[in-house]
């Protein structure tokens, strides 16, 4: 599998327009980086759309989960 050039410079823009809009966002997923990334801690998620209703789930990480994210950040 190949990677495009200028997919991926288009989804470094994005990237960067969502950390502009966003900074409280990506600064909240550091600190879980820096101090809850491991085995047994749980992760809540809710959504709730512009008509008012939500989606909930948790997920409980792994150590294969806190693996994985840890050889992303490598790369």
């Amino acid at each position: 599998m190949a990677i495009n050039p200028a997919a991926l410079m288009k989804a470094k823009a994005r990237y960067g327009i969502f950390k502009k809009q966003h900074p409280k966002f990506l600064a909240f997923l550091g600190a879980i980086n820096a101090k809850m990334l491991e085995p047994g801690t749980v992760i809540d998620v809710k959504v709730t759309g512009s008509d008012g209703r939500t989606i909930e789930t948790n997920l409980r990480l792994t150590p294969e989960d806190v693996e994985s994210v840890r050889m992303f950040k490598s790369k």
